[in-house]
This record gives structure tokens, C-alpha cells and sequence, in this order.
């Protein structure tokens, strides 16, 4: 089975995680304090998803903060003959999600213009791009590299690659991996805790992501059903080292 089989086949309910008590034990990760962060999302939506708590937490903290947005995310609607609508739409949801979250003001936006769904063969060009846009901050969130999502991987592998500190946050994990599976290195796993202001937040910011929630052309399914949107409703993320 392919990674994208993984991916679009049936997956792993949220209940099943929460009845999971080894999130809960998983360590601190310790960033509560960081004066400066980075975050690289592969596609809008992404760093909502994964770390959106995170970032409100530590933009009300004073940190400073750069959103690296590596695509558009115009590949989700792959039969559409407008592709930079789609593009513009996904933008303008990101800026709607960062003012939910409340960091409209706080996060500096940049974005590469990578293809969507096109990351692999240009890992070494981002990772050169990452390396000049990533120096000098602290701490840099990224897609998990082993998330089974090719551009996820890419973008993960790539930062990786160029800065000292990264946390991986993962998304596609919640889906094809099960507690306790062999698959992931739990040992890498930490948490952040996320109070309850910030929980709201994250939620509001996932609304705006309404392109994600529609089906698709061709009669595809939307890419966040409400059951993967479930396992982003947490009181803490997962971030792994």
C-alpha cells in the first residue's frame, strides 16, 4: 500500500486517540518561552491544523513569529480550470484563520509559490529557500517528515536539513497510524498544553478553511471531513522532536 493509499482510505476515529491516555504523558515541549519562531506550512490549513494552539500561545507571549507558506494549495480541486482562484481563495482563508487565532498582527506571511503537490522533486531548492528564511529564529514548526503526505515529508525533511531546532507537527499521522502503533517513534512525541482561550481560538481558525470542508470536484470528498477535523479539537498538540 502506497502512502496516498494510506491517506485516502478509512482511518483512525478521534475517540479511539482520546481514550489513549499516553498523549497525556507525553514530556512538556518546552517552548513555552521561545523569543522567535518560524513556521513552514506545505499548504493552507496546515499549520492551523497541526500547531495553530501553539502559535496563538506563544504570539501572546511576545514572541516573534514568521508563517513561511511553501504552496498555494491549489491542487485540492484537481479537475478545476482555475487553479489560481483557488490559490487566492486559500490565501485569503489563511488571513481569516490568523485573525481567529489572533495573531493577524503578530506573524509575519511568506510565501514561496511552491507547486502544490510538487515538493519532492524540489526538496533541495526549499530547503536552500528554508535555510535563508528560517536563520535566526529560535524555533521553526514544521509538517512532521514522516506524515505520509509527499509534500508534508518534503517540507519537513527540508527544514530538518537547515535549522537546529525543529518541531515536527504532525497531521496525516492522526488518520493511518493507531495508539501506540509501531509505525511512530513516540519517543519523540512531546506536548504543548493549550488553555482553554486558545482551544477556541484554533477551532474558529479551522472554520475559515471552508474550501477544505466542501466536496470536490469529480465527486471527491472534501479533505477535512468532520472526522479528521476531530482530531484538532485537542486541549494540546503533538509535536515531535
Amino acid at each position: 500500500m502506497t502512502d496516498a493509499d494510506i491517506i485516502n482510505v478509512p482511518g483512525t476515529g478521534e475517540d479511539a486517540w482520546r481514550a489513549w491516555t499516553r498523549i497525556s504523558e507525553f514530556p512538556d515541549a518546552g517552548i513555552a518561552d521561545s523569543p522567535s519562531v518560524a513556521i513552514v506550512a506545505a499548504h493552507p490549513d496546515d499549520e492551523v491544523l497541526g500547531a495553530g494552539g501553539t502559535i496563538a500561545v506563544l504570539a501572546e507571549a511576545g514572541a516573534r513569529m514568521r508563517l513561511i507558506a511553501v504552496t498555494d494549495g491549489e491542487a485540492y480541486h484537481p479537475d478545476c480550470p482555475d487553479p489560481e482562484s483557488l490559490a487566492r481563495r486559500r490565501a485569503e482563508e489563511t488571513s481569516a484563520a490568523l485573525a481567529a487565532l489572533g495573531v493577524d498582527g503578530a506573524v509575519e506571511v511568506i510565501r514561496l509559490g511552491m507547486p502544490d503537490s510538487g515538493l519532492v522533486a524540489r526538496e533541495d531548492e526549499l530547503a536552500v529557500r528554508l535555510s535563508e528564511l528560517t536563520e535566526g529564529f529560535s524555533l521553526c514548526l514544521a509538517p512532521w517528515e514522516w506524515d505520509k503526505h509527499p509534500d508534508h515529508d518534503a517540507a519537513g525533511r527540508a527544514v530538518r536539513r537547515m535549522h537546529p531546532r525543529v518541531l515536527g507537527y504532525p497531521i496525516w499521522l492522526w488518520h493511518w497510524a493507531q495508539p501506540d502503533d509501531p509505525r511512530v517513534p513516540w519517543e519523540k512525541a512531546a506536548q504543548f498544553s493549550l488553555p482553554a482561550w486558545a482551544v477556541e481560538r484554533k477551532r474558529a481558525a479551522i472554520e475559515c478553511f471552508a474550501s477544505q470542508m466542501e466536496e470536490r470536484d469529480g465527486g471527491l470528498e472534501p479533505v477535512l471531513p468532520p472526522e479528521m477535523i476531530a482530531h484538532f479539537t485537542r486541549d494540546c498538540e503533538v509535536l515531535m522532536r
